[in-house]
Order: C-alpha cells, then structure tokens, then sequence
C-alpha cells in the first residue's frame, strides 16, 4: 500500500511512510502467511549492536520497543521480526525454539551472531540451524580499506571482495557465515538476493537513501 519511495510493502513505521499504509501492509502480510496480529509482534530498535531479546509472550500493549538486534523464543505463535534494507536479516531455530538476527558490519563486529546463538542455545535443544536473507551483496558495497582489513583479521579472508568497478568491498554474508562457524553452526542457508542490484525485488538505503523496509518474520509453530 506504500507510495514512493516507500512503494510497496514497506514494513517500517520509521522511514517516513504513512502509518496507515505501513499497518495495511503488515495487516496483508499476517493474513497471507498465517501470521498473529502485527499488534503483539516483536520489533525492535535496531542498534547495530550485540544485545538479545530473550521473549516468552506476544508483544505486550503499549511498551517500549527494545533497543537489540536479535531477539529468540521458545513460546508458540509469537512472531519475532527484523527489518532490513541492505544488512543481513537471519532466521535461526532449533528443536525447541527460534530467533532473529540483525545483521550489519557494526553488529557482526560487536558479536551479534553469537549472542543469538548461545540465547537460542540457552532455551532450546538439538542443533542450530540458520537462514541467510537477501542483503547487499559485494558487488554493490564498497567499504573502508581500514575497517574491511579489521574485519578481515576477525572473520578471514572470505569477508573481502570487490565491487563491479574493483573497488575494496564487504561480503557481509559471508561474515555472518563465519561467526556461525565460530559457535559451532554448519547448518547456514543463504537465500540469495542482493538488494542494491534488485530494484523491483528490495528495498536498499545504499542504493536509494529515502526508501522502505523488508522484513524477516519468525514464528515457532
């Protein structure tokens, strides 16, 4: 329902888009897949930093919306969610109980990837599994040679790569992929998508600045 530069379904309320056009696509989103009421969902104030959400009931009325990147559950139907428009959304689950993870190069340098894991650990069993969703992929993000060598020294090598025109550039991904290996997680998909190079699929502020937000929604069934 969003109108440009938001257009179409943004899910974020603080980007400058109409509140009633962003509550309408929440409202088409959790009628489609089946979802609760976008009411008692869990968003949260994304900081690019290390701290973990763990929730045992739906969003309560009128509270604050937390200040974390990632957020966990081991309680049914409640829905947990990220939102994105160049770093990494990430589902994670176990036998037991899921999570979400936002993931930018402030936040895997801080050990976001961590932290859910061992929250998710902390209140569910068997292994961890993890989904990587569409985010800026190297081509497309040119980064600072200082803080792409720092990274690099963290996570190795696979962190550095090139943008189309040769420049130094992040693969975000493939950070995320290595933090999971550091906590024992083999088990990574990555969805693919790049949404710097995918206009008509996803929204990206390195591409356009002014713009909307997908997200990444988890539910334990």
């Amino acid at each position: 329902m969003s109108a440009p530069p938001y257009a179409s379904a943004n899910l974020g309320t603080h980007v400058g888009d109409d509140p009633a056009a962003v509550a309408e696509n929440r409202a088409r989103l959790a009628a489609a897949e089946g979802l609760p009421d976008p009411a008692t969902w869990w968003f949260l104030h994304q900081v690019h930093g290390p701290v973990v959400v763990t929730v045992a009931a739906p969003f309560p009325t009128g509270a604050p919306v937390p200040a974390a990147d990632a957020a966990v559950t081991a309680v049914r139907a409640v829905a947990l969610v990220v939102l994105t428009a160049d770093c990494a959304p990430v589902a994670i689950a176990d036998d037991e109980a899921v999570g979400v993870v936002h993931v930018g190069w402030r936040g895997l340098e801080a050990g976001v990837v961590a932290a859910a894991v061992d929250a998710l650990r902390a209140i569910g069993r068997g292994p961890v599994r993890a989904a990587i969703g569409p985010c800026i992929r190297p081509a497309h993000y040119e980064f600072g040679r200082a803080d792409l060598a720092r990274l690099a020294a963290r996570f190795g090598p696979a962190v550095e790569g090139r943008t189309s025109a040769g420049t130094p550039a992040l693969d975000v991904a493939a950070g995320v992929r290595a933090a999971f290996a550091e906590c024992g997680v083999t088990d990574v998909d990555d969805t693919g998508g790049c949404t710097a190079a995918e206009p008509d699929r996803f929204f990206s502020f390195r591409r356009d600045g002014v713009t909307g937000r997908q997200g990444v929604v988890v539910v334990k069934p």
